[in-house]
């Protein structure tokens, strides 16, 4: 499997464009900003995107999703409990001084048990709330795709509307703590880690690891 990182934006967030080796067609998982940086990677690699997931609606993931929607003329899939925040784009981005695309066009919504394939993979979907009441991750056998749900050393943000600790601690320890220990966990924001490194080091997993 072929995964490329495409880091976008002021709040340096990660976009993944996934594809099967033997394939050219791909996936775009929160292509949220610099949309004229992701066209050109695909373009560059030959790729055909098929559709764009995304993992929550806050602005950094969501703020010019629309523009890739137009320019390959895919569907756009996302968590409905997400859907309040996708229509409220543009106060989000007031909020930030960021001006923001009209939303995408909904296509589907993707929720707990769902699955969908990209030529012979299998994608699953876990709902996985806490951090946006929508937040979903993307699992293929060795990888999953987690949004702002996990951090390398850290978790997602609980004090935005709809977030809560108690929630986003149940699905951590509910959906990936139970992958097993060498899945590479793809965030949101900053480097890739692994759900072992996470439950050994990660200081919200593994209280022993609290500086305090």
């Amino acid at each position: 499997m072929r995964i490329k990182t495409i880091t976008v934006g002021p709040f340096e967030m990660n976009c993944y464009v996934v594809a099967e080796d033997a394939s050219s067609e791909c996936l775009i998982i929160d292509p949220g900003d610099e949309p004229e940086r992701i066209i050109k990677v695909i373009e560059d690699n030959g790729l055909k995107p098929t559709r764009i997931i995304n993992t929550h609606n806050h602005i950094d993931h969501i703020r010019h999703v629309r523009k890739i929607q137009e320019y390959f003329h895919i569907p756009f899939y996302l968590c409905e409990d997400d859907l309040p925040l996708l229509e409220s784009i543009k106060s989000q981005g007031l909020m930030f001084g960021l001006p923001a695309s009209d939303p995408p066009d909904v296509n589907g919504f993707l929720k707990e048990g769902d699955s969908f394939t990209l030529q012979k993979e299998l994608f699953q979907v876990y709902h996985t709330p806490g951090h946006s009441p929508g937040s979903i991750c993307i699992y293929v056998p060795g990888h999953v795709f987690v949004g702002d749900v996990l951090f390398k050393d850290s978790i997602g943000r609980t004090d935005l509307l709809g977030g809560s600790y108690e929630v986003l601690m149940t699905s951590i320890r509910s959906k990936l703590l139970t992958l097993s220990d060498d899945t590479i966990v793809y965030p949101g924001h900053g480097p890739v880690t692994t759900i072992g490194r996470e439950k050994q080091f990660n200081p919200f997993i593994n209280p022993t690891q609290s500086p305090f």
